[in-house]
């Protein structure tokens, strides 16, 4: 089948389309909003959404309310100034009118209406109006309620009198527009009230408002605009949200701004406080400006650039930056977020220089780069100045050119100011960065030569991997299984009880290096830690990469005392630090092996059985179980003190046998998981002891000698 395509000498004006107004929105929205997805959806959510925030980012608002409706429809209310509902001179159309029916059309094209606003094309409410089934807009100003609605982009009237609903029977105004009055309000009281039904001709029926996305979103607004309390009302009754019992309302206030934020996204233990830096700088720019004839005509203009950073650093290495302009966020950077960067890495670079004899840093040691700076940075960034520039209406990149260089420079002065205190806290914890700083690099470094050596080597080359290492034969990463195994002793038993196929052995001589504790650059000096990352065969920290990871499954296998417990620990403390993904990814295990073995006497000539138990508890309810059925049992009962006491038959069949053994997954499956996580490994194993010792001497008294396995 062919398609006819118009020739050359065929193809004429008559082909060409002209969209008017907002027809153009509707032919193509991705241009406007991205996609048409859920995406999409939630974009035009935000398009109004910021324009109220915009009102109180310029000090006209004080509260900002969205709610959720069960018609599928979305209201977002704010008490800031009102949309004007004088005529606009030049169209002869009220101001609310022009706001949603007029692309690059509004108050912030450099009019004086905003210092600093999150719109600038002028194109977000048009928008959200043209892709909307139904638009109500309420402006409260001058003692009245002005009222307009829209449908599919067109004003003109519903007829409600059987209640709000897109599908009422509408008539659109034909010969002129009308911008109602609906009631009277107090003479004070000012604000706007959009209430819209997503056009599902244009967005499909999957597409639906994230409320976990609305409230992240919400609660990060009210951090980059401190003072401003903001509501989100969910009354859809959806399952599987908040709201699915009943309506729901969160409340989000912070008046700590950016320093609030950060502690917020932080999850790791400080090296350093939260610091603010903040400043500003101006930059001249040429804009097209409306003369009085109403013609563009190119004007110089001098923008006054404000940064306020807020920035900490933790033990961890994971880097989380946030950075916005006029409290858009743009998580794709731009020229505000390399500006930071090049700040933060030329400052550090020059104070490690100047402290170069007490960090130990020779010319023979590597540049320190980007990445090690980030290493456990938190931050939030913010710039805020009248007309930025971004890539697109999505906002996601900031293309203002100057910005870049006014950020470095606070980054610069504030940041060196910080870090050469004379203040005794604050010289302690710039120590404590650089030294941190410096121990990245030499990480770095130590876990690209460690990756280099540590891939599985195949039939023709020569393995590197440790001597101690009993590798299994099988090349099938997803059934191999690595054991790591405490002691030598224990070695021995699991050789005899592995299946030499698919299980390798790895012994660790005793309790490994506590790495919540150690510097980055004492990690991979440590014999057991470093095989361990050398065996596992994937790096570690940033340079860590799940698709090279040489088992698929990691098994802690620890004798069942209070030794192999604190083991365990250890080795879980440096998977959680230094592997993170491969407990995320569900690939490392805790082995069980039992505390007690009951041999069962047999009746009748008939041989006993041997029954294994894994807890006191189990062992006490056996126990009363054999004595009711009148069975009786060796003594003494056998206690495993370490997994050397059993046989190689004992051990495979309790401990390493797939089809007879019990395995305890680690698992860290979403973000409260993860903070608990964070909380006990620093707890457990972190700087801080006096925890520890408090817990020791109450518990004390509960101790006694019959009790202590030894």
């Amino acid at each position: 089948m062919s398609t006819a395509v118009a020739s050359p000498a065929s193809y004429t004006a008559r082909h060409l389309s002209v969209l008017e107004g907002l027809e153009a929105v509707r032919k193509r929205p991705g241009m406007y909003i991205g996609s048409t997805d859920s995406r999409g959806l939630m974009h035009c959510l935000w398009e109004v959404i910021d324009n109220a925030v915009d009102e109180a980012l310029d000090g006209h608002a004080s509260e900002v309310l969205v709610v959720l409706h069960p018609d599928g429809s979305v209201e977002v209310r704010d008490d800031g100034r009102g949309i004007p509902v004088d005529t606009v001179e030049s169209v002869g159309l009220s101001g609310v009118e022009v706001v949603f029916t007029k692309l690059h059309a509004g108050g912030k094209f450099g009019g004086g209406s905003y210092a600093a606003s999150g719109g600038l094309h002028g194109v977000g409410a048009s928008v959200v109006n043209a892709l909307s089934e139904r638009l109500d807009v309420e402006v409260d100003r001058g003692g009245k309620t002005y009222r307009m609605t829209f449908h599919r982009g067109e004003p003109g009237l519903f007829d409600d009198r059987g209640g709000i609903s897109p599908e009422n029977p509408f008539e659109p105004f034909t010969s002129s527009s009308e911008l109602g009055v609906s009631g009277k309000v107090p003479r004070k009281r000012t604000g706007t009230r959009v209430r819209y039904w997503a056009d599902r001709q244009v967005f499909p029926k999957s597409a639906q408002f994230a409320y976990d996305e609305l409230i992240e979103r919400t609660r990060q607004t009210s951090f980059l605009v401190p003072g401003l309390t903001l509501k989100v009302r969910d009354e859809r009754g959806l399952p599987g949200t908040p709201g699915e019992n009943g309506p729901v309302e969160e409340v989000f206030r912070h008046d700590g701004g950016v320093v609030d934020f950060t502690e917020h996204l932080a999850t790791d233990a400080a090296v350093t406080d939260v610091w603010r830096l903040a400043g500003e700088g101006t930059f001249t720019e040429t804009v097209q400006h409306l003369d009085a004839r109403g013609h563009l005509s190119p004007k110089e203009v001098e923008r006054v650039c404000r940064v306020e950073i807020a920035l900490r650093w933790g033990s961890g290495y994971d880097t989380t930056v946030k950075s916005f302009a006029n409290i858009i966020a743009t998580p794709k950077g731009g020229t505000h977020h390399t500006g930071f960067e090049q700040g933060l890495l030329k400052t550090v670079r020059k104070q490690i220089e100047a402290n170069a004899r007490r960090l130990k840093v020779t010319a023979k040691d590597p540049k320190i780069e980007k990445d090690d700076v980030l290493a456990g940075l938190t931050a939030v960034l913010t710039v805020r100045f009248p007309e930025p520039q971004f890539e697109g209406q999505t906002k996601e990149v900031l293309g203002t050119a100057p910005v870049r260089g006014i950020v470095a420079k606070v980054v610069e002065s504030e940041l060196t100011r910080l870090l050469t205190s004379t203040k005794r806290q604050e010289k302690a914890q710039a120590g404590l960065l650089l030294e941190k700083v410096v121990g990245e690099m030499r990480a770095r470094v130590s876990a690209r030569l460690s990756k280099e050596i540590s891939r599985r080597k195949n039939a023709l080359e020569s393995s590197t991997l440790p001597a101690k290492l009993a590798d299994c034969r099988s090349d099938d990463v997803e059934r191999s299984e690595l054991f790591i195994v405490e002691g030598d002793s224990a070695l021995g038993t699991a050789k005899l009880a592995r299946s030499s196929d698919f299980q390798a052995l790895l012994p660790i001589r005793g309790k490994i290096l506590n790495v919540q504790k150690a510097p980055p650059g004492e990690i991979l000096k440590n014999a057991e830690v470093a095989s361990i990352i050398q065996v596992i065969g994937a790096g570690s920290g940033r340079t860590f990469d799940l698709d090279q990871v040489r088992y698929g499954k990691i098994v802690l296998m620890t004798d069942a005392d209070v030794d192999g417990a604190h083991i365990r620990t250890l080795l879980l403390t440096l998977f959680f630090r230094h592997m993170r993904p491969l407990v995320e990814s569900g690939r490392v295990f805790a082995a069980v092996p039992p505390l007690h073995r009951v041999e069962v006497m047999g009746s009748g000539g008939k041989k006993g059985d041997l029954v294994y138990t894994y807890s006191e508890a189990e062992l006490n309810a056996l126990l009363k179980k054999l004595e009711r059925s009148g069975r009786r049992y060796k003594e003494p009962i056998q206690r495993y003190k370490g997994l050397g006491e059993m046989d190689a038959h004992q051990l495979a069949e309790t401990t390493m046998d797939p089809g007879r053994r019990t395995l305890r997954r680690i698992s860290m499956a979403d973000e409260e998981a993860l903070l608990e996580a964070e909380r006990v490994f620093e707890l457990l194993m972190g700087n801080d002891v006096s925890p520890r010792k408090d817990f020791i001497i109450a518990g004390a008294q509960q101790i006694d000698r019959g009790r202590i396995d030894a």
